[in-house]
């Protein structure tokens, strides 16, 4: 068991983003639910792995990253279903921002591990919550989100950018799916 289990929930959880402007209101909210009920049961399961049981092997610790992204993903979505923002956007959004302080805590400790194609969890949760962040902003009209937001886009580049070149390495090296790496 390992974060990668949220990848189906946040497709779920994504279907407003595009599902509210085309007009499926009804299957965006049905989604979209779905997605929030298995991210709270798989969050538990996931919790409870990471406090009680051995650590995650160091291959798969960067899907730790996947953690932030159905709380911001939700938050966005949430966004195209409500017109305003209300108390529910603000405790999905302040709960991935807590998970992406949480896990920057922890930088050290990512920065010190080999690279894998997991690195590739980086990626995607911090795209979420960078826009997360921009929709914050658009919608309370407080600067701070603005700077996070852009701050957290440069960051997200710059870690592309990184992903990029560590990957396109270790495709000439011969290093990409070979077992154990």
């Amino acid at each position: 068991m390992n974060p990668a289990w949220f990848i189906p929930a946040v497709g779920n959880v994504l279907v407003p983003v595009a599902g509210v402007p085309l007009g499926y209101i009804d299957v965006s909210w049905f989604f979209f639910s779905i997605g929030m009920l298995f991210w709270v049961m798989l969050m538990t399961i996931i919790l409870y792995r990471v406090l009680f049981h051995d650590p995650i092997d160091e291959r798969l610790m960067p899907t730790l990253f996947i953690l932030i992204a159905p709380p911001a993903v939700g938050f966005i979505a949430y966004s195209r279903l409500v017109p305003e923002l209300d108390a529910f956007g603000r405790i999905l959004y302040y709960a991935g921002l807590f998970l992406t302080l949480l896990l920057f805590t922890q930088a050290a400790r990512f920065l010190k591990l080999r690279f894998f194609l997991s690195w590739w969890a980086y990626s995607f949760p911090l795209a979420a919550i960078s826009i997360a962040s921009l929709v914050m902003f658009e919608r309370s009209g407080n600067d701070l989100y603005r700077y996070l937001g852009l701050g957290l886009l440069t960051l997200l580049t710059g870690i592309i950018l990184i992903l990029l070149t560590r990957t396109a390495n270790a495709v000439r090296q011969g290093g990409i799916c070979v077992p154990g790496h």
